[in-house]
């Protein structure tokens, strides 16, 4: 029986056909030929990099068979080309074909950041960035993440031929932030229109009325640490919260509402004001630029401009205050406080069902080693 090796390497930018063939063992100037002329071979594996190849070689080390996975865009396929030997030499094919979704279990204890942890558990960023996402309303994950702070996660993995392509949809999580647990599920509900959303295992939706910061919770942020102002210890009137981070980092309205201000202003530089309903008013200076104009309705999480150092400040970074008839509140206690919107009362049986089994799989994903993933 003639024997047939097999063997994996991720492509790199810089591949030719040549290149990639040595890293796979192949010794076969035909097969190098064939990639170098073929079209379908040039458009997805030359220079494109991180896609996975397999080669199955002989014992001569000549190529029988070249196949590579990829998912270009998030609408439930994959493609795989294959190249093959043939009786007439070789031919190649593309097909497309339909993801598997998988679930998969992870924790993780934090040390130095969200991101490290998610590192150390496997987890891809696009999983980190809807954690801090979903608890966005309960959590300011810029200032408010804490060591020994743990979560646990069940996620969507979406599958071609049993390989990770992409990552889905976080479908539970826990997060445990200065001994203070927080729990979602996503949950679509039957009975009421439109898409699901993320609940808390009693049934509360956690989509807020605020979310906790007006930055976005991503890798790029979550490496900024807070400082405070050195230029005037006199400008006492600086009640709000400043979030370190790089100049054009998008800043997004906390809420709905209406931009009762956008321009410069003394000492704020750049700032855009928006009002919310109950005399409720957020503040983001020293913005580099300004995405809206006075009198725009805004939503919450809508882009409104990007972070700068425009008027007193030293160095790049947000000032952000949230004001109730002209007081200033601490904006994570409003967050917390918004009211939250329950799940229908003829849904709630399918719900609470659900909700069992999600304890069940969040404890199971808690009792796995930080770090690791199943």
């Amino acid at each position: 029986l003639a024997m047939r090796l097999y063997r994996s390497e991720t492509t790199r930018s810089s591949d030719t056909a040549d290149t990639l063939l040595k890293r796979l063992g192949v010794i076969d100037p035909q097969a190098a030929a064939y990639l170098r002329a073929d079209a379908q071979a040039q458009s997805a594996l030359l220079g494109r990099a991180g896609r996975n190849v397999t080669a199955e070689v002989n014992e001569r080390q000549g190529l029988l068979k070249l196949s590579a996975r990829w998912s270009p865009v998030d609408d439930g396929t994959f493609k795989r080309l294959t190249i093959e030997k043939t009786v007439s030499g070789f031919r190649s094919q593309v097909e497309t074909l339909p993801l598997v979704a998988n679930t998969r279990l992870a924790s993780g204890v934090i040390n130095s950041s969200l991101f490290a942890a998610t590192d150390d558990a496997r987890l891809p960023d696009s999983i980190a960035t809807q954690i801090a996402e979903i608890f966005s309303g309960d959590i300011d994950f810029h200032r408010a993440l804490r060591k020994g702070d743990r979560f646990s996660v069940v996620y969507e993995t979406l599958e071609g031929d049993g390989e990770p392509m992409r990552a889905g949809r976080v479908l539970s999580a826990e997060f445990v932030n200065a001994g203070k647990p927080f729990q979602a599920m996503w949950f679509k509900d039957p009975v009421a229109p439109g898409k699901g959303g993320y609940y808390t295992l009693a049934g509360e939706s956690l989509r807020r009325a605020f979310l906790a910061s007006p930055l976005e919770f991503s890798r790029v942020t979550s490496g900024f640490k807070m400082r405070f102002h050195p230029i005037l210890q006199t400008w006492r009137a600086h009640l709000g919260v400043d979030y370190a981070a790089a100049t054009g980092t998008p800043v997004r309205s906390v809420g709905d509402g209406t931009v009762d201000f956008a321009g410069m202003q003394g000492g704020f530089g750049n700032v855009v004001m928006v009002k919310h309903r109950n005399n409720q008013t957020t503040v983001y200076a020293h913005l580099s630029r300004i995405n809206v104009k006075k009198g725009q309705n805004v939503s919450q999480g809508q882009n409104i401009g990007a972070v700068g150092a425009t008027g007193w400040a030293t160095g790049p970074h947000l000032h952000f205050e949230f004001r109730v008839n002209g007081v200033h509140h601490d904006p994570l206690t409003i967050a917390r406080q918004s009211e939250a919107v329950p799940v229908s009362t003829a849904a709630k049986p399918l719900f609470d069902k659900a909700a069992q089994s999600v304890r069940a799989q969040l404890a199971t994903a808690a009792q796995l080693t930080p770090g690791s993933a199943e």
